[in-house]
Order: structure tokens, then sequence, then C-alpha cells
């Protein structure tokens, strides 16, 4: 349910290619799977402002050796990235990016990658992102803090998460056990409410779209002093 005025002007949540750019904005580690080998990539990858992902393997290393021998060059590649809540709640991960293509030896020793395909799955289900809609889109601006916005929210501030909690009212079925807070971007605060079995993801939408994490606090105190927008989705597991 969605009540906000402003919905013809505050979008709901991000496009996809917006939801993928954070994703890869943020992330630390990525699984690379190429014709002979899987690898665990921790630290080695870099993104650019346009979406370009540049893989820096360690000379000699595994990864460096399979693309110097690949044939003609390139090395058919499928990169694959984690967004999981910082939160401690039940079914932790949030989305994946899947990214395919061909890498091809850089300056240095690097690995660039050349996208032929872009997607993204999330518990809603999973599409295919356009490579020009992925190379305009920008990361949310608040990717780099919301893990500790959201892991300060769940440990220090308990009695804000029942003064958001309250703005769902009757909304919300009977019998949660526990609620956590899942993400937070531009466009609102998203929370986990546990039950015995399943939960339910309760979006409280912004009056206005977050600036920055200064922004969005502000954002979140005018969501407790005049409520604007609730919603939510419940997903049931056994």
């Amino acid at each position: 349910m969605n009540t906000d005025a402003d919905t013809d002007t505050v979008p709901a949540g991000p496009t996809d290619a917006e939801r993928v750019r954070t994703v890869l904005s943020r992330a630390a580690s990525l699984s690379l799977t190429t014709t002979g080998q899987a690898y665990d990539l921790i630290g080695l990858h870099s993104v650019s402002t346009a979406g370009q992902v540049t893989l820096h393997p360690g000379p000699g290393s595994p990864l460096a050796r399979e693309a110097a021998d690949a044939p003609m060059g390139s090395l058919a590649a499928l990169l694959q990235f984690t967004d999981i809540a910082p939160a401690p709640l039940r079914d932790r991960v949030r989305a994946r990016v899947t990214v395919s293509g061909w890498l091809a030896p850089e300056t240095g020793g690097a690995l660039r990658l050349d996208s032929a395909r872009v997607s993204l799955w999330t518990p809603a289900g999973a599409t295919d992102v356009g490579l020009d809609e992925f190379a305009l889109a920008e990361p949310d601006p608040l990717a780099a803090e919301e893990a500790d916005m959201l892991t300060h929210l769940a440990d220090s501030h308990e009695e804000l998460m029942a003064d958001l909690l309250g703005l769902a009212g009757s909304r919300l079925p009977h019998g949660m056990v526990r609620s956590l807070p899942l993400a937070l971007d531009r466009h609102g605060i998203t929370l986990r409410c546990e039950y015995e079995s399943g939960h339910c993801d309760l979006q409280l939408l912004f009056p206005a779209l977050a600036r920055d994490a200064t922004d969005a606090g502000e954002q979140i105190r005018r969501l407790l002093t005049a409520p604007r927008s609730c919603a939510h989705q419940h997903h049931s597991h056994p």
C-alpha cells in the first residue's frame, strides 16, 4: 500500500540499472567463472564511473596466466556480485548481479571486462539490464554509508525502530518476533519484520529523495513527524 501524495514525483525505488550500479559500487569481492576455472576475488577489482569493471590479478597468478593463454587475447568470463544486508537478519542476500563478457589485457597486468550482458536477481525475480542503461546509471548516493547507518540503527536505536514500525499501524501481520533494518537508499528505508515462519518487508518512502547520509537522517525525522508513505511486501518461507 502506498499513500504518499507525492508518488508522481518521488519514485518508489531505484531502477534496475541503478540497483546494479549500487551493488557494484560497494562490492569488495566477486566470484569469477571462466572456461576452465572458478575464482573468488577479494579486493582485486575496480569499477569506473561508467561501470567499467577491471580486474587486478597479481603477476603470475592463475587468472593472469589463464588470460595470457586465452585464444585471440580475450577470455570469456562471468562475474557475480552478491549484495548482503549488513544486519544479522534472515535471508540476508538482497540481490545478485551477474556481468558476462570477455576479459582483455590492459597496461600493468590489469584485465578489462568488455561486458556483453548484465542481469539482476532480487527476491522479486530476475531481469536483464541494457548495457547503455547500465553505463548511464549512477550508484545510490547512500551506498557507501548504508552499512554503517543500518548497523548503528540496529545496535543503538531500538526506540527509533519501534517508532518506524509504528508507521505501519494495523497493516503488519500479528506475531512478529523480531525486526531489523534491511535496506536504506535515497528513496527510503526498508525494515524486515520476522515471524516464526516467514517475514514481512516494510518499505517506508521518504517525503523527498535523500541527497546524502545527513539528508537521509532528516528524511527519517520527517517520516516520524509527518508520516507520508508506507508499503510492505510479504515473503513466506517454511
